[in-house]
């Protein structure tokens, strides 16, 4: 398992002071709270060790504040950057369930053995998450229930899924 996970993305910029705006990715936010250290990362592959000075929620997201960012323009360089903390510093999860991360990625198949193709990305709807996969030609939603997901083998790198009716 990787020792690093992400738990968010920078979404936004918020006044002139360096404030991020962040899409957590977990349930909790506990993982933000002050003097919490993370690492965010750009598309560029440029990293940046970081602590958090203070964050709060803000409509859907969090508004956070790192030591040493002052300026907006500090903030901006990491507009889409990934939020990254060490596994040891995250919460423990209860028995079936997954950080995002480590399904993102998963080869996905039916129970036939058919591959539907690779986990590209979860969305959270309330209700339950949906998992995107796709195939390169063509992208399924699938809902994260038990009575669809049947099986995830993080080591072997693959999920098991019974489609509903309809997909």
């Amino acid at each position: 398992m990787r020792p690093y996970l992400s738990v968010g993305e920078i979404v936004g910029v918020h006044g002139i002071r360096g404030v991020v705006k962040v899409r957590s990715f977990l349930d909790t936010d506990s993982i933000f709270g002050v003097g919490s250290r993370v690492f965010i990362k750009n598309a560029q592959g440029l990293s940046k060790a970081c602590t958090i000075e203070w964050a709060k929620p803000h409509a859907r997201h969090l508004l956070v504040h790192f030591e040493g960012f002052t300026k907006k323009e500090q903030a901006e360089k990491w507009l889409g950057a990934a939020v990254l903390a060490e596994r040891e510093s995250l919460p423990p999860l209860a028995e079936g369930e997954y950080y995002w991360s480590d399904l993102i990625g998963l080869s996905v198949y039916e129970a036939d053995g058919r591959r539907l193709g690779r986990l590209e990305n979860i969305i959270a709807t309330g209700s339950n998450d949906v998992y995107v996969v796709c195939d390169g030609r063509r992208e399924t939603l699938i809902p994260a229930l038990e009575s669809v997901v049947k099986e995830i083998d993080l080591e072997g790198g693959r999920m098991q899924v019974q489609l509903p009716e309809g997909l």
